[in-house]
Order: structure tokens, then C-alpha cells, then sequence
């Protein structure tokens, strides 16, 4: 009798399933577990076919971790709108952090390996290429990134009408020391006998910036600066300096300038053909603004773009943002013939 009902138990529970079963596979009418995920597919063809494409594009990967920067003071308003993009719109889990304490000082971390990036107004020097070497590390190592122009510019106080242009030589000759005095206190009457006889009071970015390097090594031809320039760290200190003392004038790159146009004057430059006012129309290597203008640079190392991840995906993004964010900065934009050729660079590392 036992047997009976074991018996029994089993032929029900068996009779269960097979009504499970069944109830289960009738809906789909074609007989099989594959017409059944077929079916289930033909039911929802656009879900299917959205799961179908997905597969196939890249997925990001959620990157974490610190991307270090530091370097040009120029560079500082580009860099930082790309990481403050970066990190709100691609890889919120990346720290990217930007210092601007100018190329040479920027120099000086990269080389020994505080960075990531250096950023720079211009190229590195041979006796740094050298250090780089005495540290393990050649310029096969370092990717050297050219991100944008930049166009030096000539800023006066807004209440000086007499200098709005100037030619190239005037320029440099009031910032040459002892051009105009022995003691290179310079008045305006020096320069243009029409001009106020009141001394002029210049200024500029010290030595730890790129920029100083270019207008001493490239426009003054590495002679002396007036002894009366007035050097600052702070580019935001020249403008205040400048915004208020109707006899000052100062060089710096024009991002600064784009940023404080309430406050500052542009001098429009004679090259010798008349005078040009500095903008992105004017501002490139062929363009009328040429002899002012100059490439700025990040550096990235290439060994810490290998070990690190979140490095090499911002080099990437960089490329990708500098064109999109170079006019609102004060640039001119890298034409991306040359950045394609980095991102090569780039795809090598991988």
C-alpha cells in the first residue's frame, strides 16, 4: 500500500511538471526551448535589437585615480576648462588636478617624476632633455604635445589713448635696458615726443614662466630687460597692476588679456604693414600676428600613460578638447592634422 501511494505521489508530481511545461510552451506555438527564446526575441524586436548594437560600441571603463599637472601659467585657463570637463562629463571617479607655477618650475616636478604632465609655453631646453636623461628617462619616454597658439600680448591701462599702437621695434626697444636711459627709467616723450613725459612703468611675468622666456629669448633676442620691469609670479597680480596705473604696460599671453578686456587695452602691433590687433583671426604661424605668436605645450610621460590608465584616457581627451575649448581660453586652435599624429603616439603606448 505504501508502494501504492509512493507510486501514486510520483505519477502526480511527474503529471504536475508536464503541465508546467506545457502551459509554459503553448503560448509560443512552435514546439522547442529554441522557438521559445525565438519567439520571446520576435515579441520584443527593438529591445533585441538595441542589446544587439550595444554589444558591439565600447563600453568606458570607470576610471579612478589622480592625474597630475603643473606647469605654464599660460596654459592654466585651457588646461583647467579640460579637466573641469573631463571630470564632469567623462570620468567622474578621476582627480585631475592643474598648477600653474609656471613652465620652468613645471619643469622642475616633471623631471624627477612629480608629474603626470608639464605644461609649458614653451619648448623644452636641451640642459632639461639632459636632466631628463640623468633621472632614467629620454624624450622617447615623453610625448611633447603642442595644444594651441598663443599670441604674446602688449596690455596698457584703459586710460593711456596715446599707445594703442606701436610698432614691433618700439616694443622692443622701451624693454631694452639702456636703450633709452642709463637708468632705464623710460618716459613715453622717449618713444614719441607727442607722447606725456611721464615715466612708463613696466611689468611682466618673472622667470619662472615660459612666457618671460619667449619675450626675453625670442623678441628681445636674449638682451637685457629694462632694470626698472617690474617681474610678477601672479599673472592676475600684472592685471591689477596695470588696471590701475594709466603708465604701465605689460606682456602676457592673450587668454589673460580675452579675460580681462574691461579692465586692459590690447596694443595693436605694426609688423610693417600696419597695425594688427591680436585675436584668433590673427593670431598663427601664418597669419598676420606671426611674429607674436608661439605654440604652448603639455609634455606627458610616457611611462606613467603606460602604468596608469586614467593618464592615458585624459592624453586622449586632451586631444579631443583642446580644439573645442581653445577659442573660449584665448587660443587659436592646434590644426588637427597634428593632433592626429599625437594620438598615434598615443595608440603606441598601448
Amino acid at each position: 500500500m505504501k508502494k501504492l501511494v509512493k507510486s501514486t505521489g510520483v505519477v502526480f508530481l511527474v503529471a504536475v511538471l508536464m503541465a508546467v511545461v506545457v502551459a509554459c510552451g503553448g503560448g509560443n506555438n512552435s514546439g522547442g526551448n529554441a522557438g521559445t527564446n525565438e519567439g520571446a526575441q520576435n515579441n520584443t524586436p527593438s529591445t533585441g535589437n538595441n542589446s544587439a548594437a550595444n554589444s558591439e560600441e565600447p563600453v568606458e571603463e570607470n576610471l579612478s585615480g589622480a592625474v597630475i599637472i603643473d606647469g605654464s601659467g599660460t596654459v592654466y585657463p585651457l588646461m583647467a576648462r579640460i579637466a573641469e570637463e573631463y571630470m564632469s562629463t567623462k570620468q567622474s571617479g578621476v582627480s585631475v588636478q592643474v598648477g600653474r607655477a609656471g613652465s620652468s618650475a613645471g619643469f622642475k616636478k616633471f623631471i624627477p617624476g612629480e608629474l603626470d604632465f608639464a605644461d609649458a609655453s614653451r619648448p623644452i631646453k636641451d640642459e632639461e632633455i639632459e636632466q631628463l636623461a640623468e633621472n632614467g628617462l629620454t624624450m622617447d619616454d615623453v610625448i611633447e604635445i603642442k595644444l594651441a597658439y598663443d599670441g604674446l600680448t602688449m596690455v596698457i591701462n584703459k586710460e593711456n589713448d596715446w599707445a594703442t599702437e606701436m610698432t614691433k621695434d618700439e616694443i622692443v626697444n622701451m624693454y631694452l635696458s639702456g636703450h633709452y636711459a642709463a637708468d632705464d627709467v623710460v618716459k613715453w616723450s622717449d618713444i614719441r615726443p607727442e607722447w606725456p613725459e611721464e615715466e612708463i612703468k613696466f611689468y611682466g611675468p618673472n622667470e619662472n614662466h615660459g612666457t618671460y622666456e619667449f619675450f626675453y629669448e625670442v623678441i628681445l633676442e636674449k638682451q637685457d630687460l629694462v632694470a626698472t620691469a617690474n617681474l610678477q609670479q601672479e599673472y592676475s597680480t600684472l592685471v591689477d597692476l596695470v588696471s590701475k596705473d594709466k603708465n604701465a604696460i605689460a606682456f602676457f599671453g592673450f587668454g589673460y588679456y580675452v579675460s580681462n578686456t574691461d579692465k586692459l587695452t590690447a596694443v595693436k602691433v605694426d609688423f610693417g604693414n600696419g597695425p594688427v590687433e591680436p585675436s584668433l583671426e590673427t593670431i598663427g604661424e601664418d597669419l598676420a600676428y606671426a611674429e607674436f605668436t608661439r605654440p604652448v605645450f603639455t609634455y606627458l610621460n610616457g611611462q606613467y600613460a603606460k602604468e596608469k590608465p586614467q593618464v592615458l584616457d585624459y592624453a586622449y581627451y586632451v586631444l579631443e578638447a583642446a580644439p573645442q575649448f581653445a577659442g573660449e581660453t584665448g587660443f587659436a586652435p592646434m590644426p588637427d592634422a597634428i593632433l592626429a599624429e599625437y594620438k598615434s603616439q598615443l595608440d603606441a603606448l598601448k
